[in-house]
């Protein structure tokens, strides 16, 4: 599976932040003139969640995937979506070949969207919280939860990832990670733009990404840090940042009150909604997002640094 690239539906391929790639067997490359690059239509799915009940998760996401009437790209889902945020991974894991990542599969298939969400996942003896990538064509990306919110007990019962997972649709680059990586901005922080020759100016033209993805479970009791440390991700990367959370009570009786948001580079809030579910489509703006880069060039002021494993 690894080694090369995609270059599928609008030219998208994925890496992580060492460079590790994600291939196809037989590439699709689009001409340059075929991709429309200035807007991206990501559909944000809040909403219960069935406790422990895969069955019942993905019948419910099939219904509210297949309502969406609007032309979108990207759908994504919450943390743990088809069981909830549960710390019983011996009950209730999969294999990269089980049903969940099959059904995924097929509504990406049918729906011709890229889907995304986490799940857990059993690997080589370990469990796994892992976002999954999923493309229309079948081909997909992972990433595992690197920050395991100890507080509830996830460093106990999952594997931490160390290798973040960035992908790129229609020459949109797109960080993806999960609730508690919320917390610790180092991980999300933009790689600094390399020194020119004379070590003065950056060689690099642009951020490494533009849009900063988080899928979560995270409760009401703890919304205030949620709804602000989302906006600081946007302004401190001047990136649009997307967070999908779910509401309603989870088998331990932690209520969520959702407060997904989409937030643009400037931190201005786009889109939230609080204690309801909502199936919502935004449209991102390239022209928007390269103005601000361009006239407050933050990101190439930053400091540079490196994550040690």
């Amino acid at each position: 599976m690894l080694g090369g690239s995609i270059y599928i539906f609008h030219k998208l391929f994925i890496n992580s932040v060492h460079r590790l790639l994600l291939s196809s067997h037989n590439p699709i490359t689009l001409p340059a003139d075929k991709i429309i690059m200035s807007t991206l239509s990501v559909t944000i799915i809040q909403s219960i969640l069935h406790w422990q009940n895969t069955q019942a998760n993905l019948a419910m996401f099939e219904e509210k995937i297949h309502s969406i009437k609007e032309k979108t790209e990207i759908v994504v889902l919450p943390e743990m979506f088809n069981t909830g945020f549960s710390m019983n991974p011996s009950l209730l894991a999969e294999k990269m070949d089980g049903q969940t990542v099959s059904w995924m599969r097929r509504i990406a298939e049918e729906k011709k969207i890229i889907l995304t969400g986490s799940i857990i996942i059993e690997e080589d003896e370990n469990y796994y919280n892992r976002l999954v990538w999923m493309l229309p064509t079948g081909q997909y990306g992972v990433y595992d939860k690197r920050h395991r919110f100890a507080f509830g007990g996830e460093d106990e019962a999952f594997t931490a990832g160390e290798k973040r997972l960035i992908a790129s649709v229609k020459g949109w680059k797109i960080n993806l990670l999960i609730c508690y990586d919320l917390r610790f901005p180092v991980w999300a922080r933009q790689t600094p733009p390399p020194l020119g020759e004379d070590g003065r100016g950056p060689e690099q033209q642009a951020p490494e990404y533009d849009v900063l993805v988080y899928v979560a479970n995270w409760p009401e009791r703890r919304n205030h840090a949620w709804k602000t440390l989302l906006q600081a991700r946007a302004i401190e990367n001047q990136c649009y940042v997307v967070g999908a959370n779910r509401v309603g009570d989870d088998g331990n009786n932690i209520h969520y009150s959702g407060d997904s948001m989409v937030i643009d580079p400037l931190g201005e809030v786009l889109y939230t909604k609080a204690n309801d579910e909502d199936v919502f489509t935004v449209v991102l703006k390239k022209d928007k997002l390269e103005e601000v880069r361009n006239k407050l060039p933050f990101w190439k002021d930053a400091d540079s640094f490196s994550i040690l494993p």
